[in-house]
């Protein structure tokens, strides 16, 4: 069975739903289509975060990461007003523990006036008076961080979509895509069915499989998809309380993610975590997950290897907190000492599809890359989600830019 289209979006995370949303908004007579291979929208990185939409505190000035996030708090806000989808905006409190991490924290606050986030230094006695549970010596108070749940918010975007006119194809993997200079055709499997889409543009938001559907149409880069397992608790429900805003710690620079910190969720439980351990399966959220492909394409990658050695000593302190609960506790009760083991309960994974280059640099910021007809987000960054509307915004433009297409702006 064959079908044509005018668009088709792989990926039905929030930055694919977001992108085909406004796609069928500018270009309403235009036949859009989204391919998802799970039952349902949201199920991978959506579905598995911390419900954060972050202010974009920690991005570097001028980097697509801050401009998207910047734009997005508000957007994203807008959005839950206009459908009535429940957010707290509680706000953010980064805490510094020891003179290393309060001059880091200067810096930090430094960087907040840069990105134009609205923040204010808290002394010691601010931070105990504001949360009467949490230890350090200073924090930054940021007002506009807020909390969410972000598949309530992709499936919103979804609804919108298909009213407009837009199509869906769920259960729908990809197996084999080609280009020709008129159009391409993307070979699927849809249940036990084979079935062929034919599209003049594909836009492929395909999150932690991003590099193989650009192989798919041998399009040259240099990077790889690197899992890494985000692995949280949950606090017991007498601890909902045990802070009022969400707090997190002062980020080491010179690694590559945040640290474990408390989250608030947004149905009234709290969160602590996440860690990053090395993953040994693109979609595996359990605590033992392992796929002889996904093991291979990393193995078999030269910046694996090289980023792997440069953070050595973190990951298998990470990996031995992740079977430890006392050490992964530690990193918590740094800034909140009256945790005990017993209130870690079992929490559902997430994976983060980090990009990696060839020489072992972690791609921090949002990648791109494109053939004449098609266009591929190869590296979405936290805070995607946040970002999600404004980056669905700059995919439209470019699209329009690649065919010489206008369009009203009805994003």
């Amino acid at each position: 069975m064959e079908q044509s289209y005018d668009y088709v979006i792989v990926g039905g995370g929030i930055v694919g739903i977001s992108t085909a949303r406004q796609l069928k908004q500018r270009h309403p007579h235009a036949r859009v289509l989204v391919v998802e291979k799970e039952y349902d929208v949201s199920m991978h990185q959506t579905g598995h975060n911390s419900g954060v939409i972050h202010a974009g505190v920690y991005y570097q000035p001028g980097s697509l990461k801050a401009r998207f996030c910047r734009e997005g708090v508000e957007k994203t806000i807008q959005f839950c007003q206009k459908h009535h989808i429940p957010y707290e905006q509680c706000g953010k409190l980064l805490v510094s523990t020891n003179p290393v991490e309060y001059q880091r924290m200067q810096a930090l606050y430094e960087r907040c006036t840069q990105n134009g986030i609205e923040a204010e230094l808290l002394s010691e006695a601010q931070l105990r008076q504001r949360e009467p549970n949490i230890t350090g010596n200073g924090a930054i108070y940021v007002k506009s961080t807020a909390i969410v749940n972000y598949r309530l918010v992709t499936q919103k975007m979804a609804d919108e979509y298909t009213t407009i006119g837009g199509e869906l194809s769920l259960k729908t993997e990809v197996l084999d895509i080609e280009e020709t200079p008129e159009q391409i055709m993307l070979r699927c499997q849809i249940g036990n069915q084979s079935h062929t889409f034919r599209t003049q543009f594909l836009i492929s938001c395909a999150g932690l499989m991003a590099d193989r559907i650009t192989r798919m149409l041998n399009i040259d880069t240099d990077f790889q998809i690197v899992p890494y397992r985000g692995e949280y608790y949950r606090l017991p429900e007498k601890h909902n309380r045990i802070v009022n805003h969400l707090i997190y710690p002062i980020p080491d620079p010179d690694l590559p993610f945040l640290g474990v910190h408390l989250t608030r969720m947004i149905d009234g439980s709290v969160t602590v975590g996440p860690n990053a351990v090395q993953g040994w399966k693109r979609e595996g959220y359990g605590k033992i997950n392992l796929s002889l492909r996904d093991i291979k394409d990393m193995l078999t990658f030269p910046g694996f290897w090289k980023v792997t050695r440069k953070h050595l000593k973190t990951g298998l302190v990470e990996t031995f907190n992740s079977w430890w609960k006392p050490g992964y506790l530690k990193m918590v009760q740094k800034y909140c000492p009256t945790l005990k083991v017993s209130d870690l309960q079992p929490y559902p994974a997430g994976i983060r599809a980090q990009a990696v280059m060839k020489d072992g640099s972690l791609v921090h910021d949002f990648l791109f890359a494109e053939s004449p007809r098609s266009l591929h987000v190869c590296n979405a960054p936290s805070p995607a989600a946040t970002s999600a509307i404004p980056i669905g915004h700059y995919i439209c433009d470019k699209v329009a830019e690649k065919t010489g297409t206008s369009w009203s702006d009805a994003a």
